[in-house]
């Protein structure tokens, strides 16, 4: 299991490389995350800082010298914090009972915008990621979650400061998420990888279901997709968005 873990964690160290290595002197920090993490991240890079979440606070990293990190805020979000992921100038830090929305225009001292929350279950456990003006989530209701139905939840969050759940599609033991283009993979560890079309994103079409393993988390990367598995990682040709090719497993 450990050596699992670091490849696992080798892969996503190649991903931050690659994205280290780009060209992002002309744009503003907040558009180049030197980093590229799943939705169950507890840590993300945007720019020259470090954001990581415990169970109840945000802590702001600076990481302009990478070989001494300097903590830079202490901000508190909320309870039984979970994951969090950046988008633009912004970051979704899921929970287990609502999505909280921050900015990171200053990003030394994140504020918090709002926050999103579903009124179809009271429980859950919140992967979050955000495409445009639209953020999806994964609710998850068995176990430890408590509640009665897991769904995907869409939200409409042109006004960032005040989210709407649009619409949710039912699904059985969701975990991680992430997107490539107008394609948006779901892990269920009962249904396998959930392939959504999600040309129309209020209305989230189902494509088709991979059952290669047994999904946690995902990472779209260029034209790769990387899976991690309860036994291992699974990586996918996605050239083809909505038809991911197997390329390798490592178990």
């Amino acid at each position: 299991m450990i050596m699992k873990k670091i490849i696992f964690a080798a892969l996503i160290s190649l991903c931050l490389f690659s994205q280290c290595t780009k060209d992002a002197s002309f744009a503003p920090a907040y558009n180049n995350p030197v980093g590229q993490g799943g939705s169950l991240a507890r840590f993300a890079i945007v720019g020259n800082y470090l954001y990581s979440v415990d169970e109840k606070k945000l802590k702001v990293f600076d990481i302009s010298q990478p070989s001494s990190p300097v903590l830079k805020n202490n901000v508190f979000v909320g309870f039984e914090i979970e994951t969090i992921f950046p988008f633009k100038d912004k970051l979704f830090i899921g929970s287990t009972s609502v999505v909280h929305i921050f900015s990171i225009t200053d990003p030394v001292n994140p504020q918090k915008l709002s926050q999103a929350i579903s009124p179809q279950v009271l429980r859950r456990c919140d992967p979050v990621v955000a495409k445009d003006t639209v953020a999806f989530a994964t609710l998850r209701t068995n176990g430890p979650c408590g509640g009665i139905q897991s769904i995907l939840a869409v939200f409409d969050i042109k006004d960032v400061e005040n989210p709407i759940q649009k619409s949710s599609v039912p699904v059985s033991e969701p975990y991680g998420l992430g997107y490539m283009s107008k394609t948006l993979y779901v892990c269920d560890r009962i249904l396998g990888l959930q392939v959504f079309d999600i040309s129309r994103p209020y209305s989230p079409l189902l494509i088709q279901s991979l059952k290669d393993g047994s999904y946690i988390d995902v990472i779209p990367y260029n034209q790769t997709l990387i899976c991690w598995v309860e036994d291992g990682v699974i990586i996918y040709d996605i050239t083809d968005n909505t038809n991911p090719v197997l390329l390798a497993k490592i178990i």
